[in-house]
């Protein structure tokens, strides 16, 4: 029998096998990892839904009897909205009015004679979601008590984005009334706890995922940014996945990558992936393709809308962005709501946001419950009539609506690498270092990994256009150059990440895309294609997908190979990102 012959016989199962049933063989050791800058989407690839857990960590920072030095380690150089913004802001919003057919800023509802014509945003109070969003937020227990047979065991639902820990006290109960024999403050907590925790007690937040990039930045060493990585994901994989470290090398990885990622970053997450948690190998997609194969799709134009990036839009500011509005019409109570200092206001927006912001005509308003936060008190509770919620989400159209925080610029010469893992670059030919010893080399033995022993080449950075997302998707597909595959992308749009949630939204993509494309243009038809799962769980299921049915691994890294040698070059082998390996015809908008 020849050597083709396994792989023939790979092939014929693959045509009469169905997803599930590979899903079922397959995916059980094998772990799909999908981080982001708000959420990490990690399970095996056998479950339906991954777990969906906000990608933070809380680390005790002092003693229980001082006060932190600071709450959040993310902190913007400047949060102020300047006059500029402030009138950029205004025009902007008057822009949507006009096309919303509300009132403008400066018009007083109150006095219109005319009668105010008024969509439901709260229709579906009946709604399990509906009933969930009124429920307050308690504050995280701090205090890890010894463990004993009664020891509740963390919970392991994949569809709640708590993260499970042992159960909290009652609320008003302080750490300070439990004697130090039975109890201290635990030394980090993850997950949506870390978002609970109150001012007053000594943690401060960090997420190690900001934008796009690895958060580094001179007040988030990089070494602290990997360390953080590590002890989310690897908490994950020991409380909700119960995978521990001595059967870490029975498991894979396939880790799905936002297309914002650098070469360096890509590289150094597959290192704490193989190297620091153990696993056995990984292989990389990113969102884009992987998105595509999880609504069985051949050809799309991928938009991912996710937590912080849709070309310069986040998801914060677009929570934010509800806060200004509600202030601007005086319907917000007159509470201490602040969502970059207090990440649990930031949790409470994020929630009035998905219940209630939808785009349509006409003025859309909502009776909601808004809960204050102060420090180590129980929440309150205010009744109000939010007003405006059509506004926020059309600052997907005009980022103006949206004002940029000014943050610490990161060490972008960091990011610099010889090689990318995601282009035929090993044919290149480098100079060899001679300041550096043989021994440094890996073909020689040593112990380095190979892009560590060249220097590293200057690169252009990455363009970023503050422009509306109808615009970005139009020269994103315009710039594919062929007519046969614009007209096919421009009716294949995908809309996927958190924000494609949003009601209204697709019919409003469509809309405006089709406006947003040139006269001179032969293109008359835009469709924005329906999810068939949740548009922000569908790269992951893409992933598993492609992690199953990439039977030849060509593409896959495995543990030792990595630690010791790196990418290898000049040996006709490349890790390469499944785009190479796919004869898929795609058009990308990255976000």
């Amino acid at each position: 029998m020849s050597a083709s012959a396994p792989y023939l016989h790979s092939q014929d199962y693959l045509k009469t096998a169905v997803a599930s049933q590979l899903l079922s063989e397959r995916g059980s050791n094998l772990v799909v990892i999908n981080p982001g800058s708000a959420n990490i989407r990690i399970g095996l690839a056998q479950q339906d839904v991954p777990f969906n857990i906000p990608h933070c960590i809380a680390r005790r920072t002092t003693g229980a009897n001082q006060a932190p030095k600071k709450i959040v380690q993310d902190q913007l150089l400047n949060s102020q909205v300047t006059t500029a913004q402030h009138v950029e802001r205004e025009k902007a919003y008057d822009s949507i009015a006009s096309l919303l057919k509300i009132p403008f800023l400066d018009e007083e509802v109150a006095n219109n004679s005319f009668t105010r014509k008024m969509g439901r945003a709260d229709g579906y109070a009946n709604t399990p979601q509906s009933n969930r969003k009124e429920i307050a937020f308690t504050w995280t227990n701090v205090v890890e008590k010894k463990l004993d047979s009664s020891s509740t065991l963390p919970d392991s639902s994949p569809n709640k984005g708590e993260i499970g820990g042992p159960t909290d006290l009652k609320e008003g109960t302080a750490s300070k009334e439990l004697g130090s024999s039975e109890c201290k403050l635990k030394e980090y907590i993850c997950g949506e706890e870390a978002l609970r925790i109150s001012p007053t007690e000594p943690y401060c937040l960090r997420r190690p995922i900001r934008r796009g990039h690895l958060n580094v930045s001179l007040y988030y060493p990089m070494q602290q940014v990997f360390e953080d990585l590590q002890a989310i994901w690897d908490w994950i994989l020991i409380e909700k996945l119960h995978i521990p470290h001595s059967e870490r090398n029975m498991f894979s990885v396939v880790l799905v990558v936002p297309e914002t990622f650098d070469s360096r970053e890509i590289k150094e997450m597959l290192s704490i992936i193989l190297r620091d948690l153990h696993f056995s190998s990984a292989v990389v997609h990113q969102e884009g393709l992987a998105a595509v194969f999880g609504n069985g799709l051949s050809t799309a134009c991928a938009v991912n809308i996710g937590a912080q990036v849709t070309s310069v839009i986040c998801i914060e500011d677009i929570s934010r962005c509800l806060l200004w509005t509600q202030r601007h019409h005086q319907t917000w109570p007159p509470i201490r709501t602040d969502a970059l200092a207090k990440p649990v206001d930031l949790l409470m927006l994020n929630r009035l946001k998905e219940a209630y912001c939808q785009i349509k005509e006409g003025e859309v308003e909502a009776l909601a419950v808004v809960h204050s936060y102060e420090d180590g008190m129980p929440a309150g509770s205010h009744k109000t009539r939010l007003a405006a919620l059509n506004v926020p989400p059309m600052g997907l159209f005009y980022p103006m609506l949206l004002v940029p925080d000014v943050y610490p610029p990161p060490p972008r010469s960091w990011f610099n690498d010889y090689e990318d893992m995601l282009e035929d670059t090993w044919h290149m030919e480098f100079p060899r270092r001679t300041d550096l010893s043989d021994g440094f080399y890996p073909s020689l033995n040593g112990g380095f990994p190979m892009w560590d022993s060249y220097p590293s080449f200057q690169t252009k950075p990455k363009k970023e256009d503050n422009i509306g997302l109808a615009e970005a998707i139009t020269k994103s597909i315009l710039s594919t150059g062929r007519i046969d595959l614009q007209r096919k992308l421009f009716c294949s749009i995908q809309l996927i990440g958190g924000v494609a949630l949003t009601a209204g939204l697709i019919s409003a993509v469509e809309e405006r895309v089709l406006h947003a494309i040139p006269s001179h243009e032969a293109i008359d038809t835009v469709e924005v294609l329906q999810s068939r799962a949740n548009p922000a769980m569908v790269p992951w299921k893409g992933g598993a997908i492609l992690g199953v049915l990439d039977f030849g691994r060509e593409a896959w890294i495995h543990r030792e190979d990595w630690i010791r040698n790196g990418i290898h070059i000049g040996s006709g082998r490349k890790y390469k990102d499944s785009y190479f390996l796919q004869a898929q015809a795609m058009c990308y908008m990255n976000s």
